[in-house]
């Protein structure tokens, strides 16, 4: 059982998988999680390093600066209040002169909340509508929009679209590789480790839209835990970030944590919606349909000259 929340889910780290067991017994009566839901982190460890749970589990550009001067160059500060968005473009690397397709990740700095999209060019033609689309799917107002200072968001299409729904444009600092850390570290730890490092031509960008749209941004954010440190200071004022157990949650069950969290919600949008869809599938349901039609996605697509990723 271990083995297939594993596959189901991308063998995410030992804190984060034992939040998903206990959340499939607890949260959604799943009698056969009774033994797993209460697994010490060491047991996991020693289990997915067994011979058993290995043979069972056996599977197959820079960014270009613009001079315009839109946007504050500041760190936004959320104040422990969701709607403060990072953003950053994914280009899925160039083929025989043909550029590939580019994803657009929007996390928020509270929740986590995670919103992914697709596109096939990043002009502003191309950009605008996926860029709404992208604002439309966070359930709460969107405060604030933060990006690097690369010209398919700092342009006055962009800030127009911003400055109409009153949303706070920001843009990084120089030599401030924090300021994006969090937005890069989802490029990483959810786009690439889905979507892998092939080309994949452009026309193709509707498709992985859909799919993102229609199960891979739920499965993110109602079945997917984060990690949220808990920051500490030592006696020399260094910041020291601390992972404890109960520090992992969904973006939707953090969501709910928030003092006066409804208050934060857009209009339409209640807490007894979010919840009807985070209930709608167990954890690893979802994961087994998201992961089953992103298969199907890639095998579809045609991909070109996949590398995998160097490990040291």
């Amino acid at each position: 059982m271990l083995v297939e929340v594993d596959q189901a889910h991308g063998w995410l780290s030992g804190p984060a998988t034992r939040h998903i067991l206990n959340r499939e017994y607890t949260c959604y009566g799943k009698g056969e999680y009774v033994r797993l839901a209460q697994i010490s982190f060491g047991h996991l460890y020693n289990l997915r390093g067994s011979a058993v749970y290995r043979r069972k589990a056996v599977s197959y550009q820079p960014t270009q600066a613009t001079a315009v001067s839109i946007g504050e160059r500041r760190r936004p500060e959320p104040e422990g209040k969701p709607g403060y968005l990072r953003v950053d473009t994914v280009h899925q690397g160039d083929w025989d002169g043909a550029k590939g397709v580019y994803h657009i990740n929007a996390v928020d700095a509270v929740t986590q909340w995670q919103v992914v999209g697709c596109t096939e060019k990043i002009s502003e033609e191309y950009l605008e509508p996926v860029l709404e689309a992208i604002l439309h799917q966070f359930p709460f107002r969107i405060r604030g929009f933060h990006s690097d200072n690369g010209s398919e968001y700092i342009n006055h299409r962009v800030a127009k679209i911003l400055e109409d729904l009153r949303i706070e444009f920001t843009k990084s600092r120089a030599n401030r590789s924090q300021d994006d850390a969090l937005v890069e570290g989802k490029n990483g730890a959810v786009i690439r480790k889905m979507i892998g490092y092939g080309h994949i031509p452009g026309e193709d960008a509707e498709k992985l839209h859909k799919f993102y749209t229609g199960l891979l941004n739920p499965y993110l954010n109602y079945h997917r835990p984060c990690g949220f440190a808990t920051v500490k200071y030592d006696e020399k004022g260094k910041r020291k970030r601390i992972y404890k157990r109960e520090d992992y949650a969904t973006p939707y069950e953090k969501l709910k944590r928030l003092a006066n969290a409804a208050g934060y919600l857009k209009e339409g949008v209640t807490l007894e919606f979010l919840e009807q869809q985070a209930k709608r599938m167990s954890d690893t349901e979802w994961a087994r349909k998201m992961t089953a039609a992103k298969d199907n996605l890639l095998r579809e697509v045609k991909i070109e000259c996949p590398v995998p990723p160097r490990f040291h």
